[in-house]
């Protein structure tokens, strides 16, 4: 009678430690969502900004050179 029900304790445990090790996953996953939709709006702003220096170069007829 031990075994049998130290092998429910144990199976009850693994799925106990899968369950919070899942919840950790889904944590981490959403912030890394949350730091690429951030990271894309700061390279989008970057993008417009260099756009719009670069339409004001060109309105002014300026080169890189």
């Amino acid at each position: 009678m031990f075994w049998p029900m130290l092998a429910i304790a144990l199976g009850f445990l693994g799925t106990a430690v899968l369950g919070v090790l899942a919840v950790k996953v889904f944590v981490e996953a959403q912030r890394l969502g949350r730091q690429v939709a951030a990271t894309t709006d700061r390279i989008n702003r970057a993008a417009e900004d260099l756009e719009r220096a670069a339409t004001g170069l060109a309105a002014a007829g300026e080169t890189l050179r």
